[in-house]
């Protein structure tokens, strides 16, 4: 696929999803206020929040992820664009790359940049932001790539959210624990680049093979 063909892709893609309704904002104001709510059911007591905060802010942003994952595809679907990228002379596995882009530009990266306040206001301190944001912005790509297969599996089934998050779930479970433990190690004055580093390897593995799965659910299911 071209390079102008492949911007032309992506910048739709943002613009769709930054619509409201689009799934991008949504995902981002379910982020920011699943994190708001944690004080009010835990209470305020700064050293509970600093002990939970990071796995709070990642299990929020893996499930604002998942709430929008469900258009990944479906949408294209539906009004026929997807059929018309799949007999296109274009290689699949690139439109999926572009749209696994085009969702982490508009959730994952959003997310990442607004952590830092949600962490401070958890009572995280600010030695662990830094390793906070990296781990976020190392592995919120791993959960769009990962939730494209998921997606690319459900594209034919009606009202397939439930089960697109079953599938998707345990594929994410590695990139919340080491994504997690890197601030935790952060909090504790641990090294946090063990984590951070593999982090970073499950995201190059799923960028790795997550293309090609997903495109190959798609050339089975999206008939």
């Amino acid at each position: 696929m071209s390079r102008p063909a492949l911007s032309a892709l992506l910048a739709r893609d943002i613009r769709l999803a930054l619509r409201l309704g689009g799934g991008g904002a949504i995902a981002v104001a379910f982020f920011v206020l699943a994190v708001v709510l944690i004080p009010l059911g835990v209470g305020r007591e700064p050293q509970t929040l600093a002990r939970i905060a990071a796995g709070v802010i990642w299990i929020s942003a893996l499930l604002a992820v998942l709430l929008s994952l469900d258009r990944l595809f479906q949408a294209d679907h539906e009004d026929g664009t997807l059929e018309q990228l799949m007999l296109a002379p274009v290689a699949l596995e690139q439109v999926v790359l572009a749209k696994a882009l085009a969702h982490w530009l508009t959730t994952g990266l959003p997310m990442t940049v607004v952590a830092p306040l949600l962490g401070l206001m958890l009572q995280l301190p600010a030695a662990a932001l830094p390793a906070l944001t990296a781990a976020l912005a190392l592995g919120t790509p791993a959960l769009s790539l990962l939730g494209a297969v998921g997606a690319a599996v459900t594209v034919g089934v009606r009202r397939g959210g439930l089960l697109l998050s079953i599938l998707v779930l345990p594929l994410y479970i590695p990139t919340l624990i080491f994504g997690a433990r890197a601030a935790e190690n952060a909090v504790l004055a641990l090294d946090p680049w063990p984590a951070l580093g593999l982090t970073a390897a499950l995201t190059l593995f799923a960028a790795a093979f997550a293309p090609f799965a997903a495109a190959f659910a798609l050339r089975i299911n999206a008939r």
